[in-house]
């Protein structure tokens, strides 16, 4: 839940009895520190984890997933996603197999949670949230760092693969993903221990230049990699979904992401157009029509005919300046609703709202698509977003223009070019040869 105690030096998130502060040395110095060196986060600490057991674990999570889990193996890695009857996504997170007929998910609840209360298969739901620790270790060092904590050879880790190691005496899982092809490690364990383990890789991680993590670097990343995020980029449909909706009622707690919305940018009040489907994310390559899922007809049908997409849009800097500028004509013009506040459109101090902003983008007269995770990209000194957008207009230098500011509000028309996605271009965002990356020696 949001804590907006201490503005002035931390906005600090309660996740699990951890305070995670707003920024640590300053968001910029952060995002520095993961192109260059690596960074220690302990944000998804707050991660909702979510245990499914029993011989139909696999047929049961095929069920209710756009993916096929009933191949999938100990060791593996596979990300999740989960549709309404419309194809909207309800949720999408990871699924981790750690053993025969048992599978350990995050960020899957409370849809999950609600398909368990209602199965007849033979499974067994079982709530993990809160009792395990969550690490995250990205970056060039990353790998370096954590094979010195472990004291072990970890190259033999592939992408989208996990197993158990030791970290500081304890036992711990370390996963290797990374977005966008970047570098990135989770370390996973048991809760009681995470003071020792943290510390350790600390310890360790400082010698490398690596930085801690604050709340708003961990915002700032997804954009940057083409990866849009539940809660950042878009609201997710639940309270809009029977049954999952009757469910949430009694428990607003568990709903809050999406029980009490703000809807900020010039969308307005328009809530339907800010749901998403695979298709309008890009991520259809996770649909198999092989099994019947919630929206599988739904996702059928727009697959004969997508019509949206998602791109990269990089802002014009002259139209931004107007903006900037607007705030110090005097008190007798009322000035474009700023940005410079924040250097991605999430919203820390807002009690217990959840804000989502999103923008028009415009062809013209056109509205072709929203646009949202408007970031200030330091390390590229860019402004982008992610658009998703009608498809003929997805191709890389393709310009089209936004509206920023509220309705009601004065409005300013900023240019837009469609540009690469992923936007991260860095030497470590390519195909990752960890062979080159010096082993432990002991």
């Amino acid at each position: 839940m949001l804590d907006s105690i201490n503005r002035d030096a931390f906005t600090l998130f309660n996740q699990g009895g951890n305070l995670i502060p707003y920024e640590y040395t300053g968001y910029k110095d952060e995002i520095l520190a993961s192109k260059s060196t690596a960074w220690l986060g302990t944000i998804l600490n707050n991660s909702p984890i979510f245990d499914v057991k029993g011989p139909d674990a696999a047929k049961f999570l095929t069920s209710i997933c756009v993916n096929n889990f009933l191949k999938m193996k100990v060791g593996s890695i596979r990300h999740a996603v989960l549709c309404n009857e419309k194809g909207q996504i309800l949720t999408d997170g990871v699924v981790m197999m750690i053993d025969k007929d048992h599978f350990r998910t995050y960020w899957l609840s409370p849809v999950i949670d609600y398909y368990v209360s209602i199965t007849n298969m033979n499974i067994e739901g079982i709530s993990m949230t809160g009792k395990e620790f969550f690490l995250q270790l990205a970056g060039p060092k990353s790998l370096e760092i954590l094979e010195q904590a472990s004291k072990s050879d970890l190259h033999d880790i592939k992408f989208a693969k996990h197993r158990m190691s030791k970290i500081a005496g304890v036992d711990v899982r370390i996963l290797r993903l990374g977005m966008a092809g970047t570098l990135g490690y989770e370390i996973h364990g048991d809760m009681e221990k995470y003071d020792e383990v943290y510390e350790h890789i600390w310890e360790i991680a400082k010698e490398y230049g690596a930085k801690k993590l604050g709340q708003v670097a961990y915002t700032m990343n997804h954009t940057e990699a083409g990866f849009p995020n539940i809660n950042m980029h878009y609201p997710l449909p639940w309270y809009e979904t029977p049954g999952l909706s009757e469910y949430l009622s009694t428990r607003p707690m568990e709903g809050f992401f999406n029980l009490n919305r703000k809807l900020v940018g010039s969308v307005g009040d328009d809530l339907e157009i800010r749901f998403l489907t695979p298709y309008d994310v890009g991520w259809e390559f996770l649909i198999k029509f092989d099994h019947d899922f919630p929206g599988k007809r739904a996702l059928e049908e727009i697959s004969k005919n997508p019509t949206t997409t998602m791109v990269t849009l990089e802002w014009n800097p002259d139209d931004l300046g107007e903006i900037f500028a607007s705030q110090f004509r005097g008190e007798d013009v009322e000035p474009y609703e700023t940005m410079d506040d924040r250097p991605m459109d999430m919203y820390y101090n807002s009690g217990f709202s959840m804000y989502y902003h999103a923008d028009k983008v415009m062809n013209g007269d056109e509205m072709i698509g929203i646009s949202s995770g408007r970031l200030n990209s330091y390390y590229y000194r860019r402004m982008i977003s992610l658009g998703f957008i009608k498809r003929e207009y997805a191709i890389e230098g393709t310009e089209l223009t936004i509206i920023w500011g509220t309705p009601g509000k004065p409005q300013k028309s900023i240019r837009v070019k469609v540009v690469r996605t992923p936007y991260m271009d860095l030497e470590n965002n390519k195909e990752i040869d960890v062979e080159s990356i010096p082993r432990y020696q002991g």
